[in-house]
C-alpha cells in the first residue's frame, strides 16, 4: 500500500468508517485477500471510488461467500451481480441482511455499522419499454449501492414520444442519466437533445430478429448525432449504473 492509501485508510479510520481491527487486517493484507478460489482487490475504492464488485455468474456459492466475508470485513458495502435465485437463496443463510433483486439479478449488502451509504448525486435511470426492465434494474442497485439518489422513469420509448416529453422536468436537474433500449436503439439520442448532462446509453438483447441480440441498438447508439451520449455494451446494466455513480460521486464531492 501507498502512502495515500494509508493515509485514507487511516482517515476512514477517525471517521468511524473502520474498527480498529478492519484498519489493522488492511494493512496486514497489504490490499489483497486471498480466499482461495479467489484474491480480492480490497483497496479498489480506495484507488477507483467504490468496493469491488462480484460477478456472481459462474462462481460457486463457497467462492462468493468467501468474498463478501473479505469485503464486509473491511466495512466494505457488498455488490454482486448476474446473480441466480439458487444462488441467492444458499447465501441467504449466512447474510440474513443480504438484499436480493429477482429481476436485476443482483445482491447487496450494507456492513453493520455503516446500512446507509451517504447520498452523493441524482441519477435518472431511464427505459424505453418494460422488457428492457432486467438491465434497468440492474443499473438502479448499482446506484443504491453506491449511494446515489435515483429517478426512476420507465416505458417512455419512442413509439410515443409524448411519454418523455412529461417527465423532462424530471432529468434536468439530475448530475447524469442511463437510458436503456432495445430494438433500435434510438431513445438515448432523444434524451441527449434534451439536456446538459452526461447520458449513458445501454442496448439490451431485446428485439426481433434483425436486432441480432442487441447488435442493432449498439450500433444505433454508437453512431448517435447527440453529443452527450456515449456507450456501454449490450445489457451492461451494472457498468452503466457504475459510470453514472462516478460521475454523481465526483460531482458531489467537486462541490463540497
Amino acid at each position: 500500500m501507498n502512502p495515500s492509501q494509508i493515509e485514507q485508510l487511516a482517515r476512514r479510520l477517525v471517521a468511524g468508517e473502520l474498527s480498529i481491527e478492519q484498519f489493522v487486517q488492511r494493512l496486514s493484507q497489504g490490499g489483497i485477500a486471498d480466499v482461495g478460489e479467489a484474491r480480492v482487490d480490497l483497496d479498489r475504492q480506495d484507488r477507483c471510488g467504490f468496493p469491488e464488485v462480484v460477478f456472481a455468474q459462474g462462481k460457486s456459492v463457497e467462492a462468493i461467500e468467501q468474498i463478501f466475508q473479505a469485503l464486509l470485513a473491511t466495512g466494505s458495502r457488498v455488490l454482486a451481480t448476474r446473480m441466480s435465485a439458487e444462488q441467492a437463496a444458499a447465501l441467504g443463510a449466512s447474510f440474513p441482511d443480504g438484499q436480493y433483486h429477482p429481476i436485476g439479478r443482483t445482491f447487496r449488502i450494507a456492513p453493520p455499522h455503516h446500512p446507509r451509504p451517504t447520498t452523493t448525486g441524482k441519477v435518472a435511470v431511464v427505459t424505453a419499454g418494460t422488457s428492457d426492465r432486467p438491465v434497468a434494474e440492474e443499473a438502479r442497485e448499482t446506484l443504491y449501492w453506491a449511494g446515489v439518489e435515483v429517478v426512476w422513469i420507465p416505458d417512455v420509448g419512442v413509439a410515443g414520444p409524448h411519454r418523455l416529453t412529461a417527465s423532462l422536468p424530471l432529468l434536468r436537474d439530475c448530475d447524469a442519466i442511463v437510458v436503456v433500449a432495445g430494438m433500435e436503439g434510438a431513445l438515448p439520442s432523444v434524451v441527449g437533445g434534451h439536456v446538459s448532462c452526461p447520458v449513458i446509453a445501454v442496448p439490451t438483447s431485446v428485439g426481433y430478429g434483425a436486432s441480432f441480440g442487441g447488435v442493432a441498438a449498439l450500433l444505433g447508439m454508437l453512431n448517435s448525432c447527440a453529443s452527450n451520449v456515449t456507450v456501454v455494451n449490450i445489457d451492461a446494466g451494472f457498468k452503466a449504473g457504475y459510470v453514472a455513480a462516478l460521475i454523481a460521486k465526483n460531482i458531489s464531492e467537486s462541490k463540497k
